[in-house]
């Protein structure tokens, strides 16, 4: 796939593990990476993230072919596979670090995103989901990427569940 036809985008929903393993299952999504984003320190660490003290999240990059899966198609996933409504974290995982939030990076992420969660709350859901412009994403230490493909096992807060 050439490079010049690819998109990127920035989901973060509580354990970076378990949103990959959704994320990876999507047709059209050429590659995941889990990282930290939308904080203060440069190339932070796991530990330092898990501190709760840099302003990052866990977060996943995900590059994907356009022409086989949208930007609202992979946000809709997203939405689909944690609990957009849990405001302190994620599952039984809680701090800043496991927030939900979608990181957009021009004004049509930023639309679809906003028309999403009005979708979501006309059903009488809550939506803690925050919505952010896009920072530097530092890719986390290897043996987090690719957690459960090379470990085995199913996330344990992170399940399809339709909404949309």
């Amino acid at each position: 796939m050439d490079a010049t036809r690819t998109k990127t985008a920035v989901f973060a929903s509580g354990c970076f593990w378990g949103t990959q393993y959704q994320l990876d299952k999507v047709p059209g999504v050429l590659r995941t990476t889990v990282g930290y984003t939308g904080g203060h320190v440069e190339n932070p660490s796991y530990e330092q993230v898990c501190t709760g003290g840099t302003g990052h999240v866990e977060a996943v990059e995900v590059e994907y072919d356009p022409a086989v899966v949208s930007y609202e198609e992979l946000a809709k996933r997203f939405f689909e596979t944690h609990d957009p409504t849990q405001v302190d974290g994620q599952g039984p995982d809680r701090g800043p670090q496991y927030l939900s939030k979608i990181f957009y990076s021009d004004a049509e992420e930023k639309s679809t995103a906003e028309k999403l969660i009005r979708e979501l709350e006309a059903q009488g859901l809550r939506i803690a989901t925050q919505i952010e412009p896009a920072t530097r994403f530092w890719p986390a230490e290897d043996y987090h990427q690719k957690y459960y493909e090379s470990r085995g096992g199913t996330p344990y807060c992170h399940a399809y569940c339709k909404r949309f």
